[in-house]
């Protein structure tokens, strides 16, 4: 379970959260939505140990994570996987060395045993195993987003954590990876907090969505809950991203 206490977190003088608290349950699909700035990818930093709360706490399987050292927080990213807005692939390295770069650095796998765990990660992604030898610069961006959350599902975290995922793709694409979004959520039992303005995404594949707004969340509930609510700033979010906010 994934847990947030009373968290605060500045930059300079902008308060961007104001003592967010929130309770990610296990297998659950987690909407983070929020407008541009409001602090939705800064949630999901504090989780890995990419920026450190002002205060509160922050909570991983029960464990208080938000003062851990680097070396401590080597066992959280194992446990979360992060799939970034851009897929931030090595251009060096083809597929396969991109998917497998994880898995090696671990040290503790056979080659048989990666290429294994590689083509099996491409396979939930819908990519063949054709691409594997192909340099990442070759593929089309929505390829590119699947060879990252390929690399980060060969990992098998239990939590996985995407920020703004279908940013950027057609809507034939955006489809395709919300569609893997749930699929992956269900082959392989984790928790996933998505943070996005694609009111289409959310629309398919959330179990509970909370609305982050003046550093605070605004609105938790379900999806129906959410499209129902006449709260302004529910009302506002939904004028100003219907159709995905394309």
């Amino acid at each position: 379970m994934i847990e947030y206490r009373g968290v605060t977190k500045s930059f300079g003088d902008k308060e961007v959260l104001k003592g967010v608290d929130l309770v990610v349950p296990e297998g659950q699909i987690f909407f983070v939505l929020g407008k541009t700035g409001a602090g939705k990818t800064v949630m999901i930093r504090l989780l890995v140990g990419l920026l450190s709360p002002d205060a509160g706490q922050v909570l991983v399987d029960g464990e208080d994570v938000s003062r851990f050292t680097e070396d401590e927080f080597q066992s959280v990213r194992r446990k979360c996987g992060m799939v970034f807005q851009l897929p931030t692939l090595f251009d060096s390295m083809n597929v396969f060395e991109n998917v497998a770069f994880g898995l090696r650095r671990l040290g503790r796998y056979r080659e048989e045993e990666i290429e294994e765990k590689v083509c099996d990660a491409l396979e939930k992604v819908e990519l063949s195993r054709e691409l594997a030898p192909r340099r990442t610069g070759e593929l089309s961006f929505g390829e590119q987003k699947r060879v990252g959350l390929a690399r980060t599902l060969v990992l098998s975290p239990r939590y996985l954590l995407y920020d703004e995922p279908t940013t950027g793709l057609d809507p034939f694409t955006a489809g395709r990876i919300t569609a893997l979004i749930r699929e992956v959520n269900h082959k392989l039992g984790a928790t996933s907090i998505v943070v996005s303005h694609d009111l289409e995404s959310m629309a398919e594949i959330a179990d509970r969505v909370g609305l982050l707004w003046d550093g605070r969340f605004r609105f938790l509930g379900t999806v129906d809950e959410f499209m129902r609510t006449d709260d302004p700033a529910a009302v506002e979010f939904r004028r100003s991203f219907a159709g995905g906010g394309k």
